[in-house]
């Protein structure tokens, strides 16, 4: 039993140090590692399987409407990035800068980029002259660098994966539409695929992007209580269309300024699948995203025609369409399947002489542990059917768990309160003046996550100052 139990050992209860917990999962699971270079991580099969999946899942999205992947450098002169202010102001801090190439120092730096604006901008002024070039949909898959002081990993480093789309548009109406298209888009992903629920909603100017007219963004609830910011979607209006020239010829014939939108998801997703979803034995994948949905574990596989049996379902599930494996190696059955459930693989088939002999077979649901007995006899089905309802259960628990704990207040006592005793969102009303914003943050460590689209009257008042209110607000405590 020592041997079985070995594959969860190490890792942290959840209850006792989240923190731990989330790093041990990471580790053990081989999801990413640590590197020599300082900030940065290696993203190992397994993780990069997850990713791979959520960027199958995203681009086929993605080009439902409309969009066109491309591929912009990784450089950026300072000269193009000086162009917008307030971006270069906003990112300034986090910039990574190339100042010497080969044995020579470089008459312009380089910076290695934190973001694209400035590259797309630089793109379509040279390429979009008239109103029948519009609008352009572009979309690239790619790194981006940003000096973190303090790191953690798939939440924080300094070089990540993303994706990032930049739009421009003739009209200001179809700039914000693209803009809420995607920013729903994400939401939906989040919720049918990743089986996470979400917020949505407008970040506060404060917390809104460099150089944005306007943010929105999806806010999601970890286990510990804490918010994550999953995705976001800005409206840069003209602003940058200004700074760079972009300009294109109207039906009127007159010229006028392209309106331009970003928006973006990255690898901190895999982050959220771990520490919304994961327990004390590890990883629990969402059918939709796990790499391996199903992993058959024969039992006394040296025994004539099991592991045979075993290999011939497997081909049974994959022509229906299922993500299956076959734990064929010679360790124990318990080792297999501690470390099964601590990869997170949301259903495991366990088929011994017994079941073949029975025409049957075991199915455990990592979930939540549920055993059953299937019929070999349309196994296909049954397990499709399975995989359907433990995805969608995991979204209803996940719910769940964001429901009970989300707080309404009114007070800053009550605020003050339910942030230290009571992890989770705080709904409180706001007069949309940023000294109440500040104030929240510096009493109480929560930061405004977002003015949802949902509104609702909790209060006359402003819970900081008692001035009226204008906004229902969520705040909390974030990664």
């Amino acid at each position: 039993m020592a041997e079985e139990k070995k594959a969860v050992k190490e890792i942290t209860s959840m209850e006792q140090d989240f923190a731990q917990w989330y790093t041990d999962i990471v580790r053990k699971a081989e999801l990413c590692d640590y590197t020599s270079v300082k900030g940065c991580m290696v993203i190992q099969p397994a993780g990069y399987a997850i990713w791979e999946r959520i960027q199958s899942l995203l681009d086929q999205r993605f080009k439902a409407t409309g969009v066109k992947n491309c591929y912009m450098p990784l450089f950026i002169p300072e000269s193009l990035l000086d162009k917008e202010k307030d971006h270069v102001e906003g990112f300034a801090p986090e910039v990574a800068w190339v100042t010497q190439g080969g044995l020579e120092p470089l008459q312009e730096r380089l910076c290695v980029r934190p973001t694209s604006e400035t590259l797309f901008c630089d793109y379509y002024a040279k390429h979009v002259h008239s109103y029948r070039d519009l609008p352009q949909v572009l979309n690239q898959w790619c790194s981006v660098v940003r000096w973190e002081k303090t790191t953690r990993p798939f939440l924080r480093s300094r070089e990540f994966l993303w994706q990032e789309g930049h739009t421009v548009h003739a009209t200001e109406e179809e700039a914000q539409a693209r803009t809420e298209q995607m920013l729903n888009l994400y939401a939906d992903f989040c919720e049918q695929e990743l089986a996470i629920p979400v917020v949505r909603g407008q970040k506060t100017d404060k917390e809104k992007f460099a150089g944005a007219v306007a943010t929105y963004t999806i806010e999601s609830l970890m286990h510990d209580g804490k918010a994550l910011q999953s995705g976001t979607s800005h409206n840069f209006g003209d602003g940058f269309a200004r700074a760079f020239g972009m300009q294109f010829q109207d039906k009127d014939n007159s010229l006028k300024y392209m309106h331009q939108t970003s928006w973006g998801m990255t690898t901190r997703m895999i982050g959220a699948l771990i520490m919304v979803h994961g327990d004390d034995s590890g990883l629990k994948m969402p059918p939709h995203i796990a790499p391996v949905q199903v992993t058959i574990v024969p039992v006394a596989m040296h025994k004539e025609g099991v592991l045979e049996r075993a290999k011939a379902l497997a081909a049974e599930l994959r022509a229906a369409g299922v993500r299956v494996n076959v734990d064929d190696t010679d360790r124990r059955p318990g080792f297999k399947f501690a470390e099964c459930e601590m990869r997170g693989v949301p259903l495991r088939i366990e088929l011994g002489p017994k079941d073949i002999e029975a025409g049957s077979c075991v199915l455990v649901r990592r979930d939540n542990g549920e055993k059953s007995e299937a019929a070999l006899q349309g196994i296909a089905a049954t397990v499709s059917d399975m995989l359907e309802t433990i995805q969608k259960a995991m979204f209803e628990r996940a719910k769940q768990h964001r429901d009970t704990h989300t707080y309404d207040v009114t007070t800053m006592e009550e605020f003050a309160e339910t942030v230290k005793n009571r992890p989770g969102f705080v709904r409180a009303m706001w007069c949309g003046d940023q000294a109440c914003e500040d104030k929240i943050k510096e009493e109480t460590g929560a930061t405004s996550r977002c003015i949802p689209f949902a509104q609702e009257k909790l209060a006359d008042r402003c819970v900081c100052c008692g001035k009226p209110a204008k906004k229902m607000v969520y705040w909390g405590v974030a990664y």
